[in-house]
C-alpha cells in the first residue's frame, strides 16, 4: 500500500515544536552553566562538542541529540532530567518537589564538601531566582570566598554555623536568617554544630 504524503501541516507544527523544545533546553542549559561561572569553551570541551555548537544549543538554533543531551549534563555536573523537566511545560504551572527530590547540582561550594539541592528550575531566557536546599557536614570546609550576582537569603533550618559577609561575621542558628548583597565575599566562616542545613535563596538583578 502506497503511503500517504505527509500534511504539510502537521510537518510545520512538528518543526516548531521541535523549536520550542532546544530553546527552552537550551536557556536551562545556559543559566546552569552561567550558575557555576563555566565558560562555553569548558562545557563544551568536556562534552566532547565545539564551542560553536553549544552556543547555538544554547540559543536554540540547534536541538541536540539524546547523547548530547547525555554529555552535555555530565559536563554540567547534573543529571539529564534538570534540563528536560521543564519542556512543554506551561510557565503559569506551579512546580512540586516533594521532600528528598530536589535535584543535586554541582556549584562552586560542591569541591568543598557542599551540597546542593535545587528546588525550582525557571524557563525562559533568563532567571530571577534560584532556591538551593544545601547541606554541609563534618566533611565539608568553610569558605567565606563566594560571589555571584544579585541578593542571597539564607534560612538556617538546622544546626548552627558563624557566616560571614564582607567584614562581618553572623553566629546562626536553626531558625535564624540572612540576607545580604551577593557580589560581596560571603560564605561559611566556622561550621559550629553539624549536619547543617539550610535555603539559600538567590535573587537576581533585572539584568541578569
Amino acid at each position: 500500500m502506497a503511503r500517504l504524503p505527509k500534511h504539510p501541516r502537521v510537518a510545520s507544527v512538528s518543526a516548531a515544536a521541535s523549536a520550542s523544545v532546544g530553546r527552552q533546553l537550551g536557556a536551562v542549559a545556559r543559566r546552569v552553566r552561567e550558575s557555576q561561572d563555566l565558560t562555553l569553551t569548558d562545557v563544551a570541551s568536556s562534552a566532547g562538542i565545539s564551542a560553536g555548537m553549544l552556543s547555538r544549543l544554547e540559543t536554540g538554533h540547534v536541538t541536540p541529540s539524546l547523547e548530547t543531551l547525555v554529555a552535555l549534563a555530565g559536563a554540567l555536573g547534573v543529571r539529564p532530567a534538570l534540563l528536560l523537566q521543564q519542556l512543554g511545560g506551561d510557565d503559569e504551572e506551579a512546580q512540586l518537589v516533594p521532600a528528598g527530590q530536589g535535584l543535586e547540582v554541582v556549584r562552586r561550594g560542591t569541591r568543598r564538601g557542599h551540597t546542593y539541592h535545587l528546588l525550582a528550575a525557571q524557563r525562559g531566557p533568563r532567571k530571577s531566582f534560584e532556591p538551593f536546599l544545601v547541606t554541609l557536614t563534618d566533611k565539608s570546609e568553610v569558605f567565606p570566598g563566594f560571589q555571584h550576582p544579585g541578593s542571597e537569603f539564607i534560612y538556617l533550618l538546622a544546626g548552627s554555623l558563624t557566616y560571614r559577609h564582607g567584614a562581618n561575621s553572623y553566629p546562626l542558628q536553626a531558625g535564624d536568617s540572612l540576607s545580604f548583597r551577593g557580589d560581596v565575599p560571603h560564605g561559611p566562616e566556622r561550621l559550629d554544630k553539624v549536619p547543617i542545613r539550610m535555603l539559600s535563596i538567590i535573587i537576581y538583578d533585572d539584568e541578569n
